[in-house]
């Protein structure tokens, strides 16, 4: 059912000036696509975008229900076009992200990176109660390397304790083993699909522009407002809208020491 513009999440007029309908050279197209492309015009195709913002409103519904049953989400996007957008995303909802590089595992082997973050909060421990200090030079440069390591792939996912209740990803291609692992456990993903992807893969796709840096804030941002509004409605208290950042890690030494695995 076609719907108003004013209940979309995102105009067809938003969606066409954030550049959502370049799609990729018809040559490189996945024929899974076809019901999602308007037309071919200079060996590019051209993206549906009546299509796009359909979908888009039923993946934000889909979020601010997940998010009402109390379900968090897991944001993925390791390319330099989408991480500042997936790090805003993370940080206005106090939810997780993935935005360096996904670590296999990260969802099917889920012991094995709590293991290696509570290796990381030891680490951190030694350093901010100064026990660091005393210790042997060479041992507290290895630890620094490791814990360099550890924050730049795990700094999103510090406090992901269980499995998320859906996961929203920002190029399935490059996130192949996101998507392996989410439709391994049953994870619902909501993705952005350019017209050489497989849109099978995902339960909520969303055709777009996936190399865009303003199709992906776009995106983004239209994903991230309903689930805002849910942890609103529930009474979240949510920090005040700025520039992203990794989330810093709480230095909370660890009994003993962890062995390194991620």
């Amino acid at each position: 059912m076609i719907q108003s513009e004013d209940t979309l999440a995102a105009t067809i007029k938003d969606l066409l000036e954030a550049g959502c309908h370049f799609g990729h050279q018809t040559k490189r197209w996945n024929p899974k696509m076809k019901q999602y492309i308007f037309e071919a015009r200079n060996g590019i195709h051209v993206i549906d975008l009546a299509k796009s913002a359909e979908l888009l409103q039923e993946a934000c519904e889909f979020l601010r229900k997940t998010t009402l049953k109390g379900g968090k989400i897991l944001w993925v996007g390791t390319k330099k076009q989408a991480q500042e957008a997936i790090r805003e995303a993370a940080t206005s909802t106090q939810m997780f992200s993935v935005t360096e590089r996904w670590v296999g595992g990260t969802l099917t082997n889920l012991v094995t990176i709590r293991r290696s973050v509570k290796r990381l909060l030891y680490i951190v421990g030694l350093e901010t109660s100064g026990e660091m200090a005393r210790m042997h030079k060479k041992e507290v440069s290895s630890m620094r390397r490791e814990a360099a390591r550890l924050h730049k792939n795990l700094d999103g996912i510090v406090n992901m304790e269980k499995h998320p209740a859906a996961m929203v990803v920002i190029d399935i291609k490059r996130e192949e083993n996101a998507i392996h692992e989410a439709n391994r456990l049953g994870i619902p993903v909501v993705a952005i699909v350019d017209t050489n992807c497989d849109p099978d893969r995902v339960q909520y796709p969303i055709p777009s522009n996936d190399d865009a840096i303003r199709a992906i804030k776009l995106i983004v941002h239209s994903l991230t407002e309903p689930v805002v509004e849910a942890l609103v409605e529930l009474g979240a208290n949510l920090p005040a809208p700025a520039a992203a950042a990794p989330a810093a890690v709480e230095a909370t030494p660890a009994p003993e020491a962890p062995a390194a695995s991620a």
